[in-house]
């Protein structure tokens, strides 16, 4: 599916007082030197650490490769780390999933059969949560990786970069809001918008938003804390929205009837991410980027395309210096 790897790619697993990450780098891309950006790559729902490791390396390769290609030109080096785990011996996936699993019934969604042992009334709450603790895990990861990675001050973190794949495009989101450290995101076939998002899915299964389905405590919360119940217009109060300023690279599929763009397409439309208004260097304004892709006859997957975009953006928005 994804470019074959050419460039010397390394993975080091680091357990970070409990919370296991791969960490993939390029050992020779870059002086050794120069600053480090690290993007965290989140999978999606039913997804693990090593279903998206050809990903991480793909996007490592579209990053080398225009290196190579500017020779010459200074640009910080990138590290790619893979999504998570609590635990010893190699664990390494986002909450409840691959070795990290505890309840593989809370990854299920709804059934039209009821009965179905893969019908899972906690669908909403399960996915809500899952994305809401894994933008927590890259907070908590911020604050103490790069001592793990840097014991000896090697090196230093210049950036830090999120992207992440259906569920970890929801993630990637609400990183986007929380995190004020976290200056550039890349959701892929992800939704900012939870509630226009399951809505759809609800009624396609005749369910109302109330209980069991729909708590009145999750919706409480998804109301006052999802990406798009947070200020994020043009019209917002000054200093009240969290992704002005930020380099956002929206990517989805015109086909994905699981997470259709239809979903995302008014926040994202809405989104004022302060383009234009230059850097600190050029008046101290803020100086967003926000770019968009729908790929045609793409449906629910990260396409070859999408990683191409990734790579580019990377390279252009953070890396170069």
């Amino acid at each position: 599916m994804h470019p074959k790897c050419q460039s010397a790619i390394t993975k080091q697993t680091l357990n970070v007082a409990g919370l296991v990450v791969n960490v993939f780098v390029q050992p020779d891309a870059a002086a050794p030197t120069a600053p480090v950006a690290v993007l965290f790559l989140l999978h999606g729902r039913m997804g693990s650490a090593e279903g998206v490791e050809p990903v991480a390396r793909a996007i490592l390769d579209e990053v080398h490769a225009r290196r190579v290609a500017s020779a010459g030109q200074q640009a910080d080096d990138l590290v790619v780390v893979t999504f998570i785990g609590r635990g010893v011996d190699g664990i390494k996936d986002q909450r409840n999933h691959g070795t990290r699993l505890v309840d593989a019934h809370a990854n299920w969604h709804w059934e039209a059969d009821t009965a179905s042992e893969k019908h899972n009334v906690r669908h909403a709450l399960d996915m809500y949560a899952i994305q809401t603790g894994t933008a927590r895990d890259v907070s908590f990861l911020i604050d103490f990786l790069p001592a793990y990675l840097y014991p000896n001050d090697e090196r230093t973190v210049s950036q830090w970069l999120v992207s992440g794949i259906s569920l970890g495009g929801h993630a990637t989101w609400i990183v986007l809001k929380d995190e004020p450290r976290v200056k550039l995101g890349i959701p892929i076939i992800g939704c900012p918008d939870f509630l226009t998002l399951i809505s759809a899915r609800a009624a396609e299964h005749n369910l109302a938003l109330a209980p069991p389905h729909f708590p009145a405590p999750l919706l409480a919360y998804v109301r006052a804390r999802d990406p798009a119940a947070t200020p994020h217009t043009a019209g917002a109060p000054a200093g009240a929205n969290p992704f002005r300023g930020k380099k956002v690279l929206v990517l989805c599929g015109a086909a994905d009837a699981l997470v259709p763009w239809k979903a995302s397409e008014r926040f994202v439309g809405e989104l004022d991410v302060g383009e234009g208004e230059g850097g600190e260097g050029e008046g101290g304004k803020e100086g967003g980027v926000k770019e968009v892709w729908v790929e045609e006859g793409v449906g629910h997957r990260c396409s070859e395309g999408m990683v191409r975009r990734v790579g580019e953006f990377l390279w252009r928005e953070a890396l170069v210096r």
